[in-house]
């Protein structure tokens, strides 16, 4: 196995919890390299894996099938001349590109009847493999054996002079303990725990505490830290 193409989620949290999955099949196939196929918005993270060589930018929106561009992308990424690709996304539409490609293995779940287009079947046993971080690793097996357990912890590179300039950008100091809270969601509050959870929450650790997240979620990131603040002051930073 030379080259291995993998398919990555469309959200930066599942990218994270794929770790694990490169971790092993860098085990399996040391003398591969691996490549990842993902969204720009996920890109960033990936590329801070140690165990991937490149991370290829996808120009597809959420929704639209955009076959033509599908196409267009496959017949670059023939060019790299993988072996095999591990479909981690469970929709038709990931399963498209590898196909499209003519890459011979294409590892994944069966998902929305995607015969033919996965070949390395695998099932999904939710009750066997609760954790997502599991059923994608199960894909670095054979079709038929559980992923080795206990699954990696994740690791990511850091470029220590960005991490330097960003700390100064922002005026943060990590000599002691801080928490750092993300709370927004992309389909919102279905998705997220209680504003007034993440204050409490705050306001217990007496912790300088730091919320990140996009622009999206500056007016929620502003309402955990308000009540914070007016009982203790600078405790709570909003970054969003």
């Amino acid at each position: 196995m030379q080259r291995i193409l993998i398919v990555a989620p469309n959200w930066i949290g599942d990218s994270l919890l794929a770790q694990p999955l490169l971790a092993r099949l860098q085990q399996r196939y040391p003398a591969a390299s691996i490549d990842a196929l993902a969204p720009a918005w996920t890109s960033a993270v990936l590329q801070r894996m140690p165990q991937l060589r490149q991370v290829i930018s996808t120009p597809f929106e959420h929704g639209p099938l955009q076959l033509r561009q599908r196409w267009q992308l496959a017949r670059q990424l023939r060019q790299n001349d993988y072996q095999l690709a591990v479909v981690l996304p469970n929709s038709l539409k990931a399963a498209l590109l590898p196909w499209f490609a003519g890459i011979p293995q294409r590892s994944g779940f069966v998902g929305e009847s995607r015969y033919g287009l996965i070949n390395r079947l695998h099932r999904l046993d939710k009750q066997a493999l609760p954790l997502m971080a599991e059923r994608y690793a199960q894909l670095a097996e054979d079709p038929g054996n559980a992923p080795q357990r206990p699954l990696g912890a994740v690791q990511l590179r850091v470029d220590l002079a960005n991490r330097a300039s960003q700390l100064q950008r922002l005026g943060l100091q990590l000599d002691k303990p801080v928490s750092v809270f993300c709370p927004g969601a992309e389909y919102g509050p279905a998705k997220r725990w209680p504003a007034t959870h993440f204050s409490a929450l705050a306001q217990s650790l007496s912790l300088p505490t730091v919320l990140i997240g996009s622009a999206k979620e500056a007016a929620l990131c502003e309402g955990i830290a308000a009540p914070v603040n007016a009982k203790q002051a600078h405790q709570v930073r909003n970054l969003a």
